[in-house]
């Protein structure tokens, strides 16, 4: 079992930045590929980027590409979403997931949420504009 804590989300003006953190714990952090969706009002979870195990791959959403960048401490058992230029249509809450995967696939990332089995409770993200 894998336990995981988002922080870092809050209310931000559009243009600015915030940092989102997610802790694991539970079970060995190194073979988990992680990944960050969010979820606004009304709308559907979406992907938003993923890192995998390896820490070697990223993938991001077209609408989060050059803003936002993933990031992994293997060390502290934490990733982090570093949020840029955010954007009044970045509110959401945001989710931080993980999967672990087998040795094979540890350059992979999913933006699949059925491929992650873990989930934390979430941070509210707010842009104003």
């Amino acid at each position: 079992q894998v336990q995981l804590v988002e922080s870092g989300g809050g209310l931000v003006q559009a243009g600015g930045s915030l940092r989102l953190s997610c802790a694991a714990s539970g079970r060995t952090f190194s073979s988990y590929a992680m990944g960050w969706f969010r979820q606004a009002p009304g709308k559907e979870r979406e992907f938003v980027s993923g890192i995998s195990y390896s820490g070697g791959n990223t993938y991001y959403a077209d609408s989060v590409k050059g803003r936002f960048t993933i990031s992994r401490d293997a060390a502290k058992n934490t990733v982090y979403l570093q949020m840029n230029s955010l954007k009044p249509e970045d509110t959401a809450v945001y989710y931080c997931a993980a999967d672990q995967r087998p040795h094979l696939l540890r350059d992979y990332v999913s933006d699949r949420s059925i491929e992650y089995r873990y989930w934390g409770q979430g941070t509210q993200v707010t842009v104003s504009s």
